[in-house]
């Protein structure tokens, strides 16, 4: 069995920074893939398209990055372990999706209680239990971690939302999960490039930014990034060959250089102890 997660360890000089990227993920087992209800379901919708490739940069500046192997039709690993709506009242996929964004029937043969278990046992236990130790171990050396949860999505309006008109969804729970510096470090930051951004709407962050970012010692913020910013959203298997995928990357980059050099910096706060 692929392990679960990829832990891209820093390359250079550590620093208090992981980024997770949940959603990346496009393995499915074979006997789950064989209770899928369609052709369209094997597609794999709501991928978070090479997001790990258009984040490769980031150990190179320090940042350890944490990122799915499977698919989120397997388990999500941005849901709550036990069922806990993250937001009340909206439609939202669970830890293993019924229904895609769209509305359509992701499984055939949806999966029984059992077979729930033994996916969180087998691919959504293992991440975490890695993300918790990395941020643990961040928090104990540097006194603080900061948790950036990577994510991108499709443009077009979704059973969740209509038409996505701004190109970056920052979500930081209403302020709950990280200080006011780091969420307005990111708003600048997007902004100062020519792209549009929100805070907290439609998304406020998933159950990773929520639940991580509520422990004391550390900030956690969700980026949401429309996948046409980087990509065709028609054509996801080109988007590597796209100019906009390699001028995006660099954008990143010059973004998390940034970041570093400010938490480098003594006027950078401590960590939120929220919660």
């Amino acid at each position: 069995m692929t392990n679960p997660f990829v832990h891209l360890a820093p390359q250079g000089e550590e620093q208090p920074v992981l980024v997770s990227i949940p959603h990346t993920g496009t393995q499915v087992p074979r006997h789950i893939a064989a209770t899928f209800a369609s052709e369209a379901m094997r597609r794999l919708p709501m991928t978070d398209w090479h997001l790990h490739r258009l984040y490769d940069f980031l150990p190179q500046l320090g940042i350890d990055v944490l990122h799915a192997t499977y698919s989120r039709f397997v388990i999500d690993l941005n849901r709550p372990p036990e069922p806990k709506a993250l937001y009340p009242g909206r439609f939202e996929t669970g830890l293993v999706a019924e229904r895609t964004f769209q509305g359509e029937t992701i499984h055939a043969v949806a999966p029984d209680a059992t077979e729930i278990e033994a996916r969180k046992s087998r691919y959504y236990e293992p991440y975490h239990a890695r993300l918790a130790a990395l941020l643990e171990n961040k928090r104990r050396r540097f006194g603080r971690a900061v948790l950036i949860d990577a994510h991108s999505v499709a443009s077009a309006p979704s059973l969740l939302h209509g038409a996505l008109e701004r190109e970056i969804y920052l979500g930081d729970r209403d302020g709950a999960t990280c200080l006011p510096w780091f969420r307005e470090f990111f708003e600048e930051a997007f902004a100062k490039t020519g792209l549009t951004v929100s805070l907290n709407e439609p998304y406020k962050g998933g159950y990773t930014t929520d639940h991580y970012g509520r422990l004391p010692g550390i900030d956690a913020l969700q980026i949401e990034m429309c996948q046409r910013v980087y990509m065709d959203e028609n054509n996801p298997a080109a988007a590597l060959e796209q100019p906009r995928f390699e001028a995006t990357r660099r954008l990143l980059r010059e973004i998390f250089q940034r970041l570093v050099h400010k938490l480098a910096a003594s006027a950078v706060p401590s960590p939120s102890a929220s919660g």
